[in-house]
């Protein structure tokens, strides 16, 4: 095994170039911390090996999440988004990985992120080995120009919602979408907010960024003059004997629900285009029963937010649940070895919890990341139980547990970071 030290990244220019190397991107054309501006200075992380140059990088967003709060209400806390990760090629297979991990995890333990680490996987595979579990999942919907979208019961609100559309150069654009993904996503289960230098960031337009298509666009619904929604969106142009045949992608769109129709409304009615194609929604959103049918917009369904249970229990009394209950854990995470063992989770009649250390016969014995994926209260026990993903030692534990962990409607889909 290799002599890793890992510590705060100290060479910006060596940060960006790694980064770089292990993802082949395109060398940006804009200088080193132009780019780097998004992830707090205090927030990059490199890795030393043997005592050679920084081998090694990862970056950490302070962000909001939404999770379920007691009796069906929610609540939005810190979390560490993890981000940025990459091991140098010549450093594969010796430990690299898995001790940036456990700099992470001590890091995030220590800080005030409610217990919690996220991230977006561009593997799957490895993170669920380090105990990250798949919380939430998003559907990708491309929907025709003009279609039709029926909501009866939202036309008055969203008939009395303005939209107007904004430039991304414009003055103060990243907190404005940040202050409108605040109070919508205190209302959104697994809702993701960035910080303001995110959103600066990523509405940042240059040369590589546009190529052939249009500068990012943001269409704002404004209900008595604030903003109550928006859609974060960029068109292509294209043309095909002689007939215009553009796609309008929406990256983000954010909004109450008669906000999010008007704003879909305004976007099946662009010129010169004939899809519009949506990214991050739920996996029971709304857009595909205003259309009526899955069968005609709904695209892949793919994993969205990962969630890891640094401070196992932190994380579990920093959200609220749906019944009460008392059950005996026998938790296995041998990444964050402080989590393993056995521990009481009682949930009172108002649906707040307590979480401590016992020496009582376990009810049921999971993976760290197992209870991670129902952690946003998506997935459920019950069906991995029945999957042999944890082991019920006393009938009926699973259903409790179960009952006080599900939520009413699926998550949505995170934003990127």
């Amino acid at each position: 095994m290799s002599d890793v030290r890992v510590g705060p990244a100290d060479d910006a220019d060596r940060y960006l170039s790694t980064d770089l190397l292990v993802w082949f991107d395109e060398p940006p054309t804009e200088p080193t911390e132009r780019v780097l501006d998004g992830i707090p200075e205090d927030g990059r992380f490199a890795a030393h090996v043997d005592d050679a140059d920084e081998r090694w990088y990862a970056g950490v967003y302070p962000l909001t999440l939404t999770v379920p709060g007691p009796r069906k209400s929610l609540r939005q806390l810190p979390v560490a988004g993890l981000t940025w990760v990459g091991v140098h090629p010549d450093e594969r297979r010796r430990g690299v990985l898995t001790a940036m991990l456990h700099d992470h995890f001590e890091r995030t333990r220590d800080g005030d992120w409610s217990g919690l680490s996220v991230l977006h996987a561009s593997e799957p595979a490895i993170y669920g080995r380090h105990g990250y579990g798949i919380a939430s999942w998003e559907t990708r919907l491309t929907l025709s120009r003009g279609a039709t979208l029926t909501a009866p019961g939202l036309d008055e609100a969203a008939s009395a919602i303005r939209t107007r559309l904004t430039n991304a150069s414009d003055e103060g654009i990243g907190e404005r979408l940040r202050q409108v993904a605040l109070r919508v996503g205190a209302t959104h289960l697994g809702a993701v907010v960035r910080e303001r230098a995110l959103y600066d960031q990523f509405a940042r337009d240059n040369a590589q960024s546009i190529r052939d298509r249009e500068p990012q666009r943001f269409l704002f619904a404004q209900l008595d003059g604030e903003d109550v929604g928006y859609a974060w969106f960029r068109r292509t142009p294209k043309w095909d004997d002689d007939q215009p045949q553009g796609t309008v992608a929406v990256i983000e769109m954010v909004g109450t629900p008669a906000a999010e129709l008007a704003l879909l409304r305004r976007l099946v009615d662009l010129d010169l285009t004939t899809s519009v194609k949506v990214r991050g929604r739920s996996v029971d959103d709304r857009i595909v029963a205003w259309v009526g049918s899955p069968r005609t917009v709904l695209g892949g369904v793919t994993d969205s937010l990962w969630v890891r249970l640094v401070d196992l229990p932190k994380a579990l009394t920093a959200r609220g649940y749906a019944a009460a209950c008392d059950v005996v854990l026998d938790v296995d995470d041998a990444r964050a070895p402080w989590n393993s063992g056995r521990w009481r989770l009682t949930v009172d009649d108002d649906g707040a919890a307590t979480v401590e250390r016992t020496d009582a016969d376990a009810d049921v014995r999971l993976s760290t990341q197992t209870l991670a994926s129902a952690y946003l209260g998506a997935r459920s026990l019950v069906a991995q139980r029945d999957s042999g993903l944890l082991t019920e030692l006393r009938a009926g534990a699973t259903d409790e547990l179960d009952a006080a962990l599900r939520t009413l409607v699926a998550p949505v889909g995170a934003v990127g970071f």
